[in-house]
């Protein structure tokens, strides 16, 4: 149970970011009025686009990380070890296309949001489609779901109950006080408060990871107790974590680039760069805090298992309270205090993120569209209303997500069926000229219904037999999105203009011309590092060999056993 101390700096820190949200508002007001410009000038919805890498890296990373991904990636660190580390390695490789190759036309367009992009490469129905998806995408995944994990892993850290009923007022007051600063103070209230809570909660992870450590006794413990096999992150065919190495080739590009390029929520930080190469550098800067994660998130969930075999940690009962478990066992009076407003900062951040895209979105992509001549000091309000109206949305949405029996596969399951008609048009829309905006709208609806059907038929596998991993369904709907679009492409009259084609780059080389920033700051070295240090974190956690794993049986039979155990847990009598 928490103690005065940590209830202390809990209330204190949730004080501290509302009030720094809420001061954005003056500040944007004033720096606006020195500047001879009004809050209509973007001020609101894109921070007047006077964004620096540094928080616009840090805003990604924050906006990414929810309690979800803390509290999940912990259980799959403790039910299949490093195998979901995945998720977070590869989108180094999805950071930099998104700042080489979208960047540039994102900025250069001037675009306000995505499904502006979108039109002005294609028509007003694929302008639609995507602002359909990403409302919807984020209030019943970027926000219902991480108001739901969120309040289970803080009520019971408090002693509360996990009820829904029981969760319900937690959920209230989490959205009341996130979406307070984010009504009152836009973009700007966003990132400065994300800078804040990416901060908090890497040091709470840190702090949770080397008590972890400190109490198992380093690195060669952790591989004797469970072994290299757990330790590793691409995995081979047949996995029993379900996340083999052609899993991760085939399906994560789809779902990287529709959420690191194509998502709202996430790329609005990059609109609000003051400029191209802060642009990119910020992306690039979200990279590096990706590699993080693994051994921050995904690590102590192993360490969790390595602890408890060894005896030093209780018997866990659910695998969902890894993280929590390690709060309430490992740390001191205080120090629980600091990782309960961790887990608070990740997911007031992600849900600060989703809110002010929707009341972005929501105001130029609908309301503005049937009602043009709205003035722009109007659509603050609109957006305000938006975001109200999500918050609401959401919470009542929240409850229903604990009917399924995994949350973290739930999100990725959806991502995967909702992600590859996205990818695909971005992609083809942005490096082939051929591509038509009627084949556009055609692969946007069709591979969203075909994506609604797979969901179905894996949703009610037990009846419908479906056995497909929903990595590989995400790389095959994107491979037939791609087809389809191809092929209505070239039977339809090629109606690009001159203004469409702006938005096409001449060949993927083009974008690899651009000089970029000086020194350190350069698109292409930062990129240049951030895959080297990618690919050599994928080298050092490969797959042992059958010899390594065999070897680690002989020295350590009785861990070999409880890991074997462990994987193959005994069939529940009937």
């Amino acid at each position: 149970m928490l103690n005065i101390l940590d209830f202390g700096i809990l209330i204190g820190y949730v004080l501290m970011v509302i009030g720094v949200g809420c001061g954005a508002a003056w500040f944007q007001k004033r720096k606006a009025a020195r500047l001879g410009k009004s809050q209509d000038d973007g001020a609101y919805f894109l921070a007047a686009r006077t964004l620096a890498w540094p928080i616009i890296g840090l805003s990604l990373f924050s906006t990414n990380i929810s309690t979800v991904h803390i509290v999940a990636l912990c259980e799959e660190g403790f039910r299949s070890g490093l195998a979901y580390a995945n998720f977070e390695l590869a989108a180094v490789f999805t950071l930099v296309i998104l700042a080489v190759f979208f960047v540039p036309f994102y900025l250069r367009s001037n675009i306000t949001t995505l499904p502006d992009f979108l039109e002005k490469r294609f028509n007003r129905n694929c302008r639609d489609f995507l602002a359909f998806i990403s409302i919807i995408s984020a209030i019943f995944i970027h926000i219902g779901v991480s108001l739901y994990a969120g309040a289970v892993v803080i009520n019971a850290m408090l002693g509360l109950g996990t009820e829904v009923a029981q969760l319900m007022p937690t959920m209230i007051a989490i959205a009341v006080a996130t979406g307070l600063y984010v009504v009152v103070g836009g973009l700007l209230a966003v990132t400065l408060t994300d800078a804040i809570q990416t901060t908090t909660l890497l040091v709470g992870s840190a702090v949770v990871t080397y008590f972890a450590f400190t109490k198992l006794g380093g690195w060669n413990a952790l591989h004797d107790s469970v072994g290299p096999h757990m330790i590793s992150v691409l995995r081979p065919s047949g996995d029993f974590s379900g996340m083999p190495w052609h899993a991760v080739v085939l399906g994560y590009p789809v779902i990287g680039i529709w959420y690191w390029c194509t998502d709202q929520t996430i790329v609005q930080r990059v609109l609000g760069a003051k400029n191209e190469d802060h642009g990119k550098a910020g992306a690039l800067f979200a990279c590096f805090l990706k590699l993080l994660p693994m051994f921050l998130f995904v690590l102590p969930g192993l360490l969790c298992l390595a602890l408890i075999n060894n005896g030093l940690l209780p018997e866990l009962a659910d695998t969902k309270e890894a993280f929590a478990h390690m709060v309430m066992n490992l740390l001191p009076a205080g120090m629980r205090g600091l990782i309960v407003a961790a887990l608070l900062a990740a997911l007031m951040g992600t849900i600060a993120g989703a809110l002010n895209s929707i009341a972005t979105l929501f105001a130029f992509d609908l309301y503005k569209r049937f009602k043009p001549g709205t003035s722009d000091k109007k659509l603050v309000h609109i957006g305000r209303a938006a975001t109200i109206g999500g918050v609401i949305l959401a919470i009542v949405w929240s409850p229903i997500i604990g009917q399924f029996d995994s949350i973290y596969g739930a999100i990725a399951s959806m991502i995967c069926y909702i992600s590859p008609p996205i990818t695909a048009v971005f992609m083809i829309g942005i490096f082939w000229k051929r591509a038509t905006a009627k084949a556009a709208a055609i692969t946007l609806w069709s591979g969203f219904a075909m994506g609604m059907i797979v969901f179905a038929l894996d949703l009610f596998k037990e009846h419908t037999g479906w056995s497909m991993l929903f990595m590989h369904a995400a790389g095959m709907l994107c491979g037939i999105c791609i087809l389809v679009m191809i092929v209505a492409s070239l039977l339809d009259k090629d109606t690009n203009t001159e203004a469409n084609l702006k938005l096409v780059w001449d060949s993927p080389m083009t974008p690899l011309r651009i000089k970029g920033a000086p020194g350190l700051l350069n698109y292409k070295f930062l990129s240049i590092l951030a895959l080297v240090v990618a690919s050599l974190i994928y080298f050092v956690f490969r797959a042992p060999s059958a010899e390594k794993i065999n070897a680690w049986k002989i020295a350590n039979p009785e861990n070999a056993a409880k890991i074997e155990a462990h994987i193959h847990p005994a069939p529940e009598a009937p």
